[in-house]
């Protein structure tokens, strides 16, 4: 009989802590068990996300899929995400909290609440909670949790998403914590108020019911946890799995190197004041095993929609610093301890009452970028540089002959910035939201529109060692009499920045009519009407590039080439590469000295941080 040992050496910080936590948590029941649990109730609040996706109505959620789900324990903590928007992150516990301080004495079975009040725990007014309390033998033991972007809520344009209302009250129905069920009977009052507040309530009433059946499907499935495990140990283990994602995380954050980073960037302007920037300045402060997020230098409150509550702002931070962790630390409110986000009330990234907060999703967009530009100079091998800008919104409301109501929403973002160890991604959802684009058959069939293009856009994305991805362009034409088109979208002016060499991608545009006598160059953010055969098209921006585009592979290049993402002409003035385009190969020789030459001609201090590209007259004075 043989004896082997083996020595694996010292294990990384996080396994260390992950093995103590084993260790601490003995008490709460056996590990095994423990590692059973959780992973079932990850996958419930799966389940839950699914349930949405197969029994909602609108193009919203069954197409975008802009929603949440959730479990949370019996105080409002948060224990699991399903799988599903980033930019939520931090909204489910606020949303909960003001739930609590309304009713929390005075909760019974079968109760469920409903919210969307930005300024009582809500984020912006499409944006639904519901909350079902679980009971078990009298005791409240946890939450199940929705949140879903309505594709109505009123308010003075269809979609209730306008970037130019100027306060909440023109926005929407705003709806405080209120019980939509109590004691399981259903609220008629309440359920009537919101039919006859919205423009299309058989898409919002059949949504709600989508979000309640999820309640359900999460309500069924951890009584049914609590039936295997016992009530007590469920308990303990919703406990430990916040406390074991806590030091998780804090073993993770202490592997990064300590110190102050600051980044700033702006956004186009609010729809209102055109042409005036509005900036955005974020500052980490990262000692041992704490982060701390500031939002000090940050723009105030502006007029229009754009204003993000704390809630938000706190879910772009959350996302930023977990895309530079490992990546198997839960979503959770053990991971929110290790964070503190802090924004002056009355900012543009913690709005007050009677702000406007409907396009507050292309402010959390940009709000990420810029915790990105930060986070590059702490970790520059981990950061990627500017996406497109998104989240673009587009909506169409109005009334066919008949009479009948229709609305379309859509929501864009598709190019990921280029990557320290790859190009960015193309025709994928951004960091910051899991959102789908709805599919053309599907909008044809619905909707009084016809989609006459979508592609991607070449020669829009930012040049360097590792490109930008791709953005692409969609072009709309009108089929009903007319109606109000109404967008929102930035990065008009201020370019995608590139990082460590990488160039700035090129600007979005909105064209009214392109190709024609009476095309019209719009401005990024817009509410006009939209008639019989005319046209729309959006460009999203090209993201940027990271690195020196004078180091990218040439055959990359040419792989570029060939697909038409990059012309030959931008081959050999940004890459530096000549393509033979009769034999499609790539000509070493005179690629090596237009190379040199390129190196030779630049600046001597060429090389920089981040490059933001050049802006249109008079903009730059007014970012100062």
């Amino acid at each position: 009989m043989f004896e082997f040992s083996i020595d694996r050496g010292p294990l990384p910080p996080t396994l260390q802590m992950a093995q103590q936590g084993k260790t601490r948590m003995s008490d709460a029941g056996d590990v095994f068990e423990f590692e059973l649990f959780k992973n079932s109730l990850y996958s419930l609040a799966d389940e839950m996300a699914l349930t949405v996706l197969r029994t909602s109505y609108s193009s919203v959620l069954k197409g975008s899929m802009d929603y949440s789900t959730a479990i949370c324990d019996a105080q409002g903590r948060m224990v699991a995400q399903g799988l599903t928007l980033p930019q939520h992150l931090g909204s489910i516990p606020t949303a909960l909290a003001s739930v609590l301080g309304h009713y929390d004495n005075e909760m019974q079975d079968g109760d469920v609440y409903v919210l969307n009040d930005p300024f009582d725990g809500g984020m912006h007014l499409p944006d639904i909670f519901l909350f079902k309390p679980i009971f078990h033998d009298g005791e409240r033991i946890a939450f199940a949790a929705t949140i879903c972007h309505h594709t109505d809520v009123g308010g003075r344009v269809a979609g209730s998403n306008a970037s130019d209302s100027t306060e909440c009250y023109q926005e929407g129905l705003r709806i405080p914590p209120l019980k939509l069920f109590e004691g399981g009977k259903r609220n008629e009052t309440l359920w009537a108020l919101i039919e006859k507040n919205v423009r299309v309530p058989i898409l919002v009433q059949g949504d709600l019911r989508a979000q309640l059946s999820a309640c359900h499907i999460g309500e069924t499935g951890f009584l049914e946890l609590v039936g295997r495990y016992g009530r007590a140990r469920c308990k303990a283990y919703l406990e430990e799995i916040i406390d074991y994602t806590e030091r998780l995380t804090r073993a993770a954050v202490r592997d990064l190197p300590d110190g102050t980073f600051e980044f700033e960037d702006w956004l186009d302007d609010d729809g209102i004041d055109y042409r005036q920037p509005i900036r955005l300045k974020v500052t980490f402060h990262k000692c041992g095993d704490a982060v701390q997020a500031d939002w000090t230098g940050t723009s105030p409150q502006v007029k229009g929609a754009l204003n993000c509550t704390l809630s938000f702002t706190k879910a772009a931070v959350y996302t930023a610093v977990k895309c530079i962790l490992p990546d198997d630390i839960p979503s959770n409110e053990g991971f929110f301890r290790v964070i503190q986000v802090t924004a002056p009330p009355g900012t543009i990234a913690n709005a007050v009452h009677p702000g406007a907060t409907a396009a507050r999703g292309l402010t959390g967009f940009r709000q990420l970028d810029c915790c990105f530009g930060a986070l590059a100079k702490m970790m520059p091998d981990r950061v990627c540089a500017a996406s497109d800008g998104g989240n673009v919104g587009v909506s169409l409301g109005g009334y066919g002959a008949d009479r009948s109501p229709f609305i379309y929403v859509d929501f864009f973002a598709g190019a990921w910035g280029g990557r320290p160890w790859a190009d960015g991604l193309q025709g994928n959802a951004n960091l910051c939201a899991n959102l789908s684009s709805t599919s053309v058959e599907v909008t044809e069939v619905e909707q009084p529109l016809q989609i006459l293009r979508y592609e991607f856009v070449p020669d829009a994305m930012g040049a360097g060692k590792y490109r930008g991805g791709a953005p692409f362009r969609r072009d709309y034409r009108m089929r009903e009499h007319e109606g109000t088109l109404q967008v929102r979208n930035d990065r008009c002016n201020f370019h995608p920045y590139g990082l460590f060499g990488g160039k700035p991608g090129r600007n979005a545009r909105n064209i009214y009519n392109p190709d024609r006598n009476d095309e019209e160059l719009l401005p990024g953010k817009f509410t006009r009407t939209f008639r019989n055969g005319d046209v729309f098209r959006y460009e999203m921006a090209g993201a940027g590039g990271w690195g020196d585009p004078l180091d990218r592979d040439p055959a990359w290049v040419l792989h570029d080439v060939r697909n038409e993402y990059v012309s030959p002409e931008t081959a050999r003035e940004e890459y530096g590469v000549v393509i033979d385009s009769r034999n499609w190969t790539v000509d070493t020789p005179a690629t090596e000295r237009l190379r040199a030459d390129l190196r030779q001609a630049r600046p001597r201090h060429d090389a920089h941080f981040v490059d933001r590209g050049e802006l249109p007259d008079g903009i730059a004075d007014a970012a100062e």
